[in-house]
């Protein structure tokens, strides 16, 4: 198990030393520069601008000092926000996002794996149906239409719900089901095809001939095994949502990461760019390794080795 962990954690190591050198390369490839936007600077202050922020350095001084800094987690000073380092900006607006991504993840989840268990057991009946129209038009329309109908429903028509903003839970209402909707309406069909595939499977006719109930053969030996798929996609679910994230927190207003990174890109803020992107790199890379722990508890079978992985 330790090897094992040692083994994974330098796979995130290498991973993330890639993903910040091809960051700092495609951000000095773009052309301009952070401070080209601003038509009030004479070439002398960009020039001063550029010697205080270490822009006028060699280009392989810069990267190695990006690389130290960055695996340090100090990813220097905004261009854009004066006197606020990055890490600041990350700390303000990360909150926001992690309330409203955890929110997505639990409403796809437990939404997601309950149609799709309704229609495994309906199948091919109303609720079958019903459960797969759902997932159809989750999957079909993108998540900023969602979130544009469910302002005018809720909000504007309604008023259920606040239309934007994040003061409270009730802010964080809409653009949770929003973000969650598309993940929601996957795991749904994911967990259909699989249920159908355990309740079909010999040992569940074996259980049901010994005169088991039929919720005791599907909640208690069924959905353990047919949700193993739905444990495996938590990693393409948290990529799903944190940058699924970038767009909602725009339309809602939501101060989060995800809008931090959509301004920054636009304010050509390259330090805030690189550090949200490293930042969502790691998240990403730890969720995945938490995934693959957490599908060897949930199957048993599966056990993690220091030789093989998982074996």
């Amino acid at each position: 198990m330790a090897r094992y962990l040692l083994k994974r954690l330098v796979y995130i190591v290498v991973s993330l030393f890639l993903i910040v050198t091809i960051t700092f390369f495609l951000m000095q490839a773009a052309p301009g520069g952070p401070f080209a936007a601003e038509k009030k600077l004479t070439p002398a202050i960009e020039a001063q601008m550029n010697e205080a922020y270490g822009l006028d350095e060699p280009l392989h001084v810069q990267y190695m000092n990006y690389v130290v800094n960055a695996f340090s987690f100090d990813f220097g000073p905004s261009f854009k926000y004066v006197g606020q380092d990055v890490t600041e900006i990350i700390a303000r607006s990360f909150p926001y996002s992690l309330i409203l991504g955890l929110e997505a993840i639990l409403i796809a989840l437990s939404i997601g794996v309950l149609l799709g268990v309704i229609a495994a057991i309906k199948h091919n009946k109303f609720g079958d149906y019903a459960a797969m129209v759902i997932a159809v038009l989750g999957i079909s329309v993108p998540s900023f239409i969602m979130a544009t109908i469910l302002q005018y429903i809720f909000a504007i028509k309604l008023g259920a719900l606040p239309v934007a903003r994040f003061d409270s839970f009730w802010h964080s209402i809409l653009p949770a089901v929003a973000l969650a909707t598309t993940p929601l309406a996957f795991i749904a069909r994911l967990m259909r095809s699989s249920m159908l595939e355990v309740l079909n499977s010999d040992y569940i006719k074996t259980a049901k001939s010994k005169g088991m109930s039929q919720k005791v053969v599907t909640y208690k030996h069924g959905l353990r095994n047919a949700i193993l798929p739905v444990v495996s996609y938590l990693g393409p679910l948290v990529v799903s949502i944190l940058t699924g994230s970038f767009i909602i927190e725009s339309i809602f207003g939501i101060p989060g990461l995800g809008s931090e990174f959509v301004q920054s890109v636009t304010n050509r803020d390259y330090t805030v760019i690189m550090g949200t992107t490293v930042f969502f790199s790691v998240l990403l890379l730890i969720s995945i390794l938490l995934v693959d722990l957490l599908y060897g508890l949930v199957d048993p079978r599966i056990k993690v080795t220091g030789k093989g992985g998982k074996s």
